[in-house]
């Protein structure tokens, strides 16, 4: 049953730059929780006609998150006869965010109409709906119309810088043909955020005209991050050229993020002579093992340099190389896969005694495991000589007797027993599909789902779906707080056999969690199953008419918190009542201190939850999980393989808010998977925008303890400044 909630509140009023200004707290209220239940009804459609614009351009921006389609046709009628820009924008957002084919014609129809006050964010929705659909008819002119817009840009003295960033994003995600030259008039920009970008886009588009532009940024641009993007275009471009340019800023360039890139890039270039140059020349072993160092650059580096040798010298047995990686194992105490996978690469008749030298009491952690059981994955793609043959096979008879040891064991977590069976997939082991079929079973959701991902890959056999059925059965009886067992499973069935899945697909359709429920619907709405099961759109209809496909109220009696309402009506006016600029999060790191100002205005409840989760310590001595320099630092998972989470997960509330240098946004596993893991980004990345949810920024001074934040570094503590709301005075009635 819906939950009731009063609106006899008083009427507060919030004033600031954002859209949230002018808006009463009662009506927030019933609009963030809308979007909390993903819900698009009369609530929603008469705040869109309301006479107060704030009022109506954040119901716009509701709808978008909320994403549903049949919201479609009132925001193509209003945005016909609306007069406030700024609600425009936002309906054309919105528009954007539900990313359905049937928005192309509206979209379409919009292009040159506002001389140019809408066309950044057209070019946005543009690129979201073909990206979201790339093979509807309609994809090909939404990418006309990014292209044309461009080229109007490009011919201007001062082109306009909004809807110049907004048309190379949207040039990526539509792919239209004529967007790499268009992208390449870019380069010469005087504004460094639009050579970046440019840049950004042609690498991804995985461009090769521009090799010559790329090495004269690399070499003379004054900006960090267009020397970084034009080092990485050059690697796309596999640009033999650039060899020794690319190894000057690999090795001198002051920026960690050029050296970085260009430390890639010579990967791609296949040059093995550049290899022992890249190696540092001193590797320290004085230095304390947790307090990470090497004497001439960071481990994130390192970990790049591995990586790149692995790529460059495969099958050589260069010992140079072998003495860097087997110092560098030790000092990391053997936690880094990129390691052993390059030592797999670079020597795979020494993998075996590189194993065996390590040290006992370091080699069985659960990080030192998983990057073994990584390495051995890489190691079966080796030639198969006598010699590797049969290390393989000694490496294949010691992953076997680990999992069997683990399967008895069956420990709720298991972090390692997932990179294990992997590897003995990779190896082709012959008790596979029985190994597979008995860890389905296994405690750990998370193996479950390996398990799950990997028996996709298998014959559809009789057993291999039986095991399937009863696997999600039983998760569905027994996956409290995680459900990646339950959505991998789902996953694995249809891919195996349509119609032998749509049995546990129907049942799915009644779960609690509203993500089970909704990955349920969307296989079940594949086209072709209703010729064998005629009663199905009927069944899917009544999920519809039933509410099933909106996020329910929190029920007790369930024993999850998963994919439900979690919230209340105090949970939404203390969201909703905090301001921009008046909550910060201080964190205290084995690196040092660095502060986060939350954006409660643009993410109230994403917001509202880190700060619970703060509070309760949830954060504290948890290890940086995963950091890709040039990218992000990422934390907040307990389990510290990237598959962690508080036992819940929130809804996205994506914005117009940029991921700029120093954003900060929620880790995502697909729409409204967030939880608990946050990333900060090194730098500028236009891709993410409007799908990632950002909650808050830190600022320049402060990246520089981020920036050196390395893989296992602590969060020691977290501190909420100015959480705290004004109680909101209240009358019955």
């Amino acid at each position: 049953m819906k939950r009731l909630f009063s609106i006899a509140f008083a009427v507060l009023f919030i004033f600031s730059n954002n859209y949230f200004a002018q808006i009463p707290t009662n009506t927030l209220v019933q609009i963030v929780k809308a979007e909390d239940e993903r819900r698009w009804d009369a609530t929603l459609e008469n705040l869109l006609k309301n006479p107060n614009a704030k009022i109506r351009e954040r119901a716009a921006l509701a709808v978008g998150r909320i994403g549903d389609e049949n919201a479609l046709p009132l925001l193509a009628e209003i945005l016909l006869t609306e007069k406030s820009i700024e609600v425009k924008k936002m309906l054309v957002f919105a528009i954007g965010e539900i990313e359905s084919a049937r928005a192309s014609e509206t979209i379409l129809s919009w292009f040159n109409k506002e001389n140019n006050l809408l066309d950044a964010r057209l070019l946005e929705a543009a690129g979201k709906i073909a990206a979201a659909n790339p093979k509807h008819e309609k994809t090909v002119w939404l990418g006309k119309e990014v292209v044309n817009s461009l080229e109007k840009e490009s011919s201007k003295q001062e082109p306009n810088r909004e809807i110049v960033l907004a048309g190379l994003t949207a040039i990526l995600r539509t792919r239209a043909e004529g967007g790499e030259q268009t992208t390449a008039k870019f380069l010469t920009a005087k504004d460094a955020r639009i050579r970046a970008d440019a840049l950004n886009t042609l690498a991804r588009l995985r461009a090769k005209s521009v090799n010559a532009k790329s090495r004269e940024l690399l070499k003379n641009d004054k900006d960090a991050v267009v020397r970084a993007n034009a080092a990485r275009m050059l690697g796309v471009g596999e640009d033999k050229e650039s060899l020794d340019l690319l190894l000057n800023a690999a090795t001198k360039d002051k920026d960690s993020r050029v050296r970085v890139s260009a430390i890639r890039a010579l990967g791609s270039l296949k040059n093995a002579s550049v290899a022992e140059k890249l190696i540092p020349e001193m590797l320290s072993l004085d230095f304390p093992r947790k307090s990470f160092h090497f004497s001439l650059v960071d481990k994130s580096e390192q970990l790049e340099i591995a990586t790149t040798l692995g790529r460059l010298l495969p099958n050589t047995n260069n010992q140079k190389a072998i003495e860097f990686l087997t110092k560098f194992s030790e000092l990391d105490e053997y936690k880094s896969p990129e390691i052993d996978i390059a030592f797999a690469q670079i020597a795979p008749s020494k993998f075996g005694d590189y194993q065996k030298n390590k040290k006992d009491e370091l080699k069985r952690t659960p990080q030192a495991l998983s990057a073994t059981f990584q390495g051995i994955s890489e190691l079966a793609k080796a030639p198969d000589t006598e010699e590797i043959k049969a290390i393989k096979e000694t490496a294949k008879n010691e992953v076997l007797k680990y999992i069997d040891a683990q399967i008895g064991i069956n420990k709720s977590q298991d972090t390692a027993l997932s990179d294990a069976i992997s590897a003995y997939s990779a190896l082709k082991g012959d008790s596979l599909t029985k190994i597979l079929q008995d860890t389905l079973k296994h405690k750990d959701p998370i193996v479950r789902a390996t398990s799950a991902g990997l028996i996709a890959d298998q014959p559809s056999s009789k057993e291999n779906i039986e095991a399937l059925k009863f696997a999600f059965t039983q998760a569905l009886l027994q996956d409290k707080k995680d459900n990646d067992a339950q959505l991998a499973i789902l996953g694995a069935l249809f891919k195996l056999d349509k119609k032998e899945s749509v049995g546990t697909l129907l049942i799915a359709l009644n779960a609690t969690d509203y993500l089970v429920r909704k990955r349920a619907f969307q296989l079940l709405k594949m086209e072709g199953l209703e010729k064998d099961f005629p009663g199905l759109p009927t069944t899917l209809e009544n999920f519809v008419k039933n509410k099933k496909n909106q996020v329910l109220p929190y029920s007790p009696a369930f024993g999850t918190k998963l994919g439900q309402v979690l919230n209340t009506n105090a949970d939404y006016i203390r969201a909703v009542s905090r301001k921009n600029g008046t909550v910060k999060a201080v964190f205290t790191t084995s690196k040092g201190k660095f502060t986060i100002d939350l954006t409660p205005e643009d993410a109230p409840l994403t917001v509202d939850n880190f700060i619970k989760l703060a509070n309760s310590n949830y954060f504290n001595g948890v290890s940086v999980h995963r950091v890709v320099p040039n990218f992000v630092m990422q934390d907040g998972d307990p389990r510290g393989d990237g598959n962690g989470g508080p036992g819940w997960s929130i809804r996205c509330e994506v914005n117009m808010l940029s991921y700029e240098r120093g954003a900060v946004g929620m880790a995502l596993s697909g729409k409204d998977t967030g939880g608990s893991q946050w990333f900060v980004t090194h730098a500028p990345q236009p891709h993410l925008d409007g799908g990632y949810t950002v909650f808050g920024n830190v600022n320049e001074i402060d990246m520089k303890v981020v920036d050196s934040i390395v893989r296992g570094d602590k969060i020691l503590s977290v501190k909420i400044i100015g959480s705290s709301v004004k109680k909101v005075t209240k009358k019955s009635k």
